[in-house]
């Protein structure tokens, strides 16, 4: 069994996948950082200073005028707010991912069309003479 694993765990493909996911998780981070230190700050004061972080609806009779932690405390929340801040979050790191494959297949198409042309295979004599002996016997 642990030959086994040891041939899975070396094979290529899982290691460019464990790759891509730490890759992916710190590069998730920036994204998040992005959006709720910069992209977020600058919707909220674009429509008059809102935090939209401490958006919610309270399910418990909790007062409206407490942050979302103090009525996550006191009971249920539906928390839109947050779900706004994680859907911008979801569409640019979208975005991004959008144009590094664009990005990607632009030079692979570049690369394709700077490959010369594979020369035409030469027929061998042996063929050539084949074909003429055919082509006599046909006529």
């Amino acid at each position: 069994m642990m030959q086994e694993f040891k041939a899975f765990a070396s094979k290529g493909n899982v290691v460019d996948l464990a790759v891509g996911v730490i890759i992916g998780g710190a590069f998730g981070k920036i994204v998040e950082s992005l959006v709720g230190d910069v992209v977020m700050p600058i919707v909220g004061r674009i429509f008059g200073g809102l935090d939209f972080s401490n958006y919610y609806l309270p399910l418990n009779g909790q007062s409206t005028s407490m942050t979302l932690i103090e009525a996550k405390k006191a009971g249920g929340v539906l928390a839109y707010g947050s779900f706004i801040t994680v859907s911008v979050n979801f569409l640019i790191l979208a975005f991004i991912i959008f144009q590094m494959v664009r990005l990607f297949n632009k030079l692979k198409q570049a690369e394709a069309k700077s490959e010369p042309a594979p020369a035409p295979a030469v027929t061998s004599e042996d063929i050539l003479l084949l074909r003429e002996i055919r082509d006599s016997l046909k006529k």
